[in-house]
């Protein structure tokens, strides 16, 4: 009798590790979403979204202030719908910008909000026309490297190489 209730306590006991640690996996892997606020949905068009993901953060001065929500391409304009889910309890002015942003140097993804100006503020169905795309890690790469190559090309053609001393 004495093993059994032993085993029944070893048994919960184990169970309630790991609930604590799925929960701390989908908490970590951005998954998991313990917001109980009401939100609004805002849309948005991005040339490039770059490695942006539904469920990732939106974010205004480092606090998250709403989720992405979905991610669609528009075939008309050809450009990335994004739908988002803002918390009501944040209001921001309808000129307000989103640009798409990284966490450190190879961080997640997430869309940064700067207020505007306007005295009206968002409601749910709006669409914000002011965008900034996702910074692509291997176009600023590649572009660094082609100016390098151009610089070092055209110098070498222009100006004769140093040190040349002929005798005549």
């Amino acid at each position: 009798m004495q093993r059994s209730k032993n085993d029944v306590w070893v048994g919960i006991f184990v169970m309630i590790g790991a609930a604590a640690i799925l929960f701390l996996a989908l908490q970590a892997a951005n998954l998991l979403n313990l917001s109980f606020q009401s939100t609004y949905r805002i849309t948005a068009k991005f040339d490039n979204v770059g490695g942006l993901k539904p469920k990732g953060a939106v974010r205004s001065g480092g606090v998250v202030v709403g989720r992405v929500e979905s991610l669609v391409f528009d075939d008309k304009s050809f450009q990335a719908r994004v739908t988002l889910a803002m918390e009501s309890r944040y209001a921001f002015p309808k000129d307000s910008s989103l640009k798409i942003l990284t966490s450190g140097l190879l961080g997640e993804q997430y869309i940064g909000i700067e207020a505007g100006a306007s005295e009206k503020n968002l409601v749910a169905g709006d669409t914000i026309s002011s965008t900034q795309s996702a910074v692509v890690l291997e176009n600023l790469i590649s572009q660094f490297l082609y100016s390098k190559a151009a610089d070092s090309s055209s110098g070498s053609m222009t100006a004769p190489p140093s040190g040349s001393n002929e005798k005549k």
